[in-house]
């Protein structure tokens, strides 16, 4: 597929359009390898592929630090289509021009059939056409995350399919890290104020890390010029971000929303959640590498006023990302002999912002309702 004059090609198809994938793979594609054309599909509403179609694609990233912002011209995504244009997605992985499939459908979207059922229809378009190989690259906060995609298509696909998947599709393990919150209309009001007329903008922070391990037999962009990092296990950093982020995230958001806060930032002026974090972080960090400086970077990134990462966006579907990132934490504590309470407080949180009771605990995770190191006298330990 051929780009306009002045707006790269298509080569890369992505699944699950928003602001995460705006700030993130495109931002990375555009300073690494502005020569590869992004083409997204919205995850359930077309809204945002309207709206961004309207303006040629074309949206402005706005990466405000603690002090200033900093505004950016955004041109890699070329198209943007609704999650019922299935023919288009059809047509785009089936040609030879798209190298690479990446995907951001959450933790909940691997349990959806529907999200990987998109995907599979589309491979299959592919090997009917002879196109060859493709990478699948998810950006999505789950451990494993290449293996997770892999089963959840494989899971869908005929033996046929299957067998090519299994010769033809490379899967990338990932992680995938720059707090984005949902776009605000006093967002789009600022940049008019400036006299940017823009419906779809991203504001992030300043701090971008994307690491990726695996093949890609059709080749890739340069995401290494804009700072990526390709490794041959991202397990060390899969850990670390899920654990120290994502993790701190959840007690945040589950605690702070209790406490009468909105705001990540907000939370981080409330002296009791910070010395949980910090005992919280004091248990996760064990056999994280460059535990310290990282936490050390968390403090200045969570503590970003400017930013206003919302408790309630990070809390939803609390269930799932416990699950991913506590639940496994908890279980290595416990296997290790130390105390998971630090830990156990974002189980509590969410028992108390969800208006569960501890018979809950074993949709975490089989048998943890009566386990006694687990709760006492009917609650989380804290």
């Amino acid at each position: 597929m051929t780009g306009s004059a002045d707006r790269p090609p298509v080569r890369i198809v992505h699944i699950g359009l928003g602001a995460f994938h705006r700030a993130h793979q495109v931002w990375f594609t555009q300073f690494g390898d502005p020569e590869w054309g992004v083409a997204a599909f919205s995850g359930r509403s077309a809204r945002l592929a309207e709206t961004l179609a309207a303006q040629d694609c074309r949206y402005t990233l706005v990466e405000r630090g603690p002090e200033f912002d900093a505004h950016h011209r955004m041109s890699s995504l070329v198209a943007a289509y609704g999650a019922d244009r299935q023919d288009v997605l059809d047509r785009l992985v089936a040609g030879p021009d798209v190298a690479v499939v990446t995907l951001t459908i959450t933790e909940a979207g691997y349990a959806d059939p529907a999200a990987p059922r998109r995907l599979v229809q589309a491979l299959d378009a592919r090997r009917r056409s002879g196109a060859g190989p493709i990478a699948v690259v998810p950006c999505d906060n789950v451990l494993a995350n290449g293996a997770r995609a892999r089963s959840a298509l494989l899971a869908q696909a005929d033996d046929d399919l299957a067998r090519w998947i299994d010769g033809h599709v490379s899967f990338v393990d990932t992680v995938s890290d720059r707090i984005t919150p949902a776009t605000t209309a006093d967002d789009v009001a600022r940049l008019a104020a400036l006299g940017v007329e823009d419906r779809a903008p991203v504001v992030t922070e300043p701090f971008a890390e994307w690491v990726l391990a695996g093949g890609f037999p059709a080749g890739r962009p340069a995401w290494e010029r804009a700072g990526a990092v390709f490794t041959e296990d991202v397990r060390p950093f899969e850990r670390r971000k899920l654990r120290l982020l994502n993790g701190a995230h959840l007690l945040l958001a589950l605690a702070g929303l209790a406490r009468g806060h909105a705001a990540v930032a907000d939370a981080m002026t409330d002296p009791v959640l910070t010395e949980h974090l910090e005992e919280y972080w004091a248990v996760a960090s064990r056999g994280v590498p460059e535990a310290e400086e990282y936490v050390r970077q968390l403090r200045v990134r969570f503590t970003n006023g400017r930013i206003r990462h919302a408790l309630a966006q990070i809390a939803l579907d609390a269930e799932n990302k416990l699950r991913e990132r506590i639940v496994p934490l908890v279980r290595e504590l416990l296997a290790d002999g130390v105390d998971p309470g630090p830990a156990l407080r974002v189980v509590d949180a969410w028992l108390v912002h969800s208006g569960q009771n501890t018979d809950s605990l074993d949709r975490l995770a089989p048998g943890w309702a009566a386990d006694p190191r687990i709760h006492h006298d009917g609650r989380c330990r804290s």
